[in-house]
C-alpha cells in the first residue's frame, strides 16, 4: 500500500498574517492616474511588458491590456511571456508565475511588484519533502500543477494547470501511468473523479478556495434559484458537486458567456469578479459563501498575496529595477521540461491533434 509522508501545512511559513501587512493602500483617484501614466511611459523605455493574473487588482488587469500586455491564467501569461518579443517582463500575479516566466525565457528579466508575494500550495509543499514523497514511489509519473517553486517543477515529468490537466492526466492514464500528484488535494481529486486515474495525493490546498462551504453556498442557492453555479476545481468536492460548471479562470469565463443564465454564483477568487462582470454587462455575479456568518478568516474569498500587487509597486520595479526574479540556471533545463511538454500537449490539442501520441506508453523508452 502506499504511504503517504504527512506534513506540516500549518507552518509558519503559509501564515497570511505577514501578506495582509503588506496589502498597499488604494491610491486616489489623481495618484491612480499619475501611476497609470508613469508605467505606460517606463513599459515603452524599457521595452517591457505587463502580465496579470485574473485576481490581481483590477487596475493591474485594464493597465496590461491597454499597454500591450495580457490578463489571463497561468497557462495563458506562460505562453505570452514565452512568445512576446519584449525583453523585460513585469509579472502581476504571486511568485511561482514569474519563476516560471523566468524558465522559459531565461534570456529576459522578469520582475515583479513584490517578491513576497507568494501561494500557499506553493509553501505549501517544500522541495525536500516532495522529493522524498516522489523517491518512496519510483513507479509513479509525477504531475504537478503550476502552483509549485521551480524546484518542484524540475522534480516532476508533467505539469499541469487547471486548464489542461483532466486532458493531460486522461491521456496519461490510456498510456498506462500511475500518477503521484502535486499539491492540490482538491484539484487531484477532482481529477480523479473524473478520469478514473491510478492518483496518489499530496495533501495541500489553496487558502482561498478551500474555505468555500457547500451548505452556505446550497442556501444561497435557495435564494437565487435561477443562478448557475460556476466553481473552480480547486474548491472542496462537496462544493464541485453543487456547480453547473467546473474549471480553470478561463473555463468559469466562457461559461459565464455562454450559458443561458442572467445571474452567476462564482466560487473562486474573487479578483475574478472585475473580468466576469466587464465582459457580460447584463448579468450579475455572486461571491460563493465561505465559512458562513461567524467567519474571521481575513483571507475568505481573496489571496492576500495577490492582493500584494500594485500599480506603485510596477513603477517602482520598472524605474528601479528591483524585484527581479533569479532561478538557478542549473535548474531551468529540467523545470523547463514539463513546461514545455504541457505547452506542446495543448498546442496540439487546440489545433485538433492527437496530443496523446505526445505522452510515452508506460515502459516505453
Amino acid at each position: 500500500m502506499d504511504k503517504v509522508i504527512e506534513v506540516d501545512y500549518e507552518q509558519p511559513a503559509c501564515t497570511t498574517r505577514h501578506a495582509w501587512a503588506r496589502v498597499p493602500e488604494e491610491p486616489s483617484q489623481q495618484e491612480r492616474a499619475a501611476l497609470k501614466d508613469k508605467i505606460r511611459r517606463l513599459l515603452k523605455e524599457k521595452n517591457a511588458v505587463l502580465v496579470s493574473h485574473y485576481y490581481v487588482h483590477p487596475d493591474l488587469q485594464d493597465l496590461a491590456e491597454e499597454t500591450g500586455g495580457i490578463v489571463s491564467d497561468s497557462l495563458e501569461m506562460a505562453r505570452f511571456g514565452r512568445d512576446h518579443a519584449a525583453q523585460t517582463l513585469v509579472v502581476s500575479g504571486v511568485r511561482f508565475m514569474g519563476e516560471t516566466a523566468k524558465i522559459l525565457s531565461p534570456e529576459k528579466t522578469i520582475l515583479m511588484p513584490d517578491l513576497d508575494a507568494n501561494c500557499s500550495l506553493d509553501l505549501g509543499c517544500p522541495v525536500d519533502d516532495f522529493a522524498a514523497f516522489c523517491d518512496q514511489h519510483p513507479d509513479r509519473t509525477v504531475v504537478v500543477y503550476a502552483n509549485t517553486s521551480a524546484a518542484v517543477k524540475a522534480r516532476s515529468d508533467w505539469l499541469v494547470t487547471s486548464s489542461c490537466a483532466l486532458e493531460i492526466v486522461s491521456a496519461l492514464k490510456d498510456k498506462g501511468h500511475k500518477i503521484l500528484w502535486a499539491p492540490d488535494k482538491h484539484l487531484g481529486g477532482y481529477i480523479q473523479r473524473e478520469t478514473g486515474a491510478d492518483m496518489l495525493m499530496w495533501q495541500g490546498s489553496c487558502i482561498v478556495h478551500d474555505e468555500f462551504k457547500a451548505f452556505e453556498l446550497e442556501a444561497l442557492i435557495q435564494q437565487h434559484p435561477g443562478a448557475k453555479v460556476l466553481v473552480h476545481p480547486e474548491s472542496p468536492a462537496e462544493v464541485v458537486a453543487l456547480a453547473d460548471a467546473v474549471g480553470s479562470t478561463s473555463a468559469i469565463l466562457n461559461a459565464a458567456r455562454t450559458m443561458d443564465a442572467k445571474e452567476f454564483i462564482v466560487a473562486t477568487d474573487n479578483g475574478m469578479m472585475h473580468k466576469l462582470r466587464q465582459l457580460n454587462p447584463g448579468k450579475t455575479f455572486i461571491e460563493a459563501p465561505t465559512a458562513g456568518n461567524s467567519a474571521t478568516c481575513k483571507s475568505c474569498a481573496h489571496c492576500p498575496w495577490m492582493a500584494m500587487n500594485s500599480l506603485a509597486g510596477v513603477a517602482r520595479v520598472l524605474e528601479t529595477g528591483l524585484n527581479e526574479i533569479h532561478v538557478d540556471p542549473e535548474l531551468i533545463p529540467r523545470a523547463r521540461q514539463p513546461i514545455d511538454r504541457m505547452l506542446a500537449f495543448t498546442a496540439a490539442h487546440k489545433a485538433g491533434q492527437d496530443a496523446g501520441a505526445l505522452v510515452p506508453n508506460i515502459g516505453a523508452a
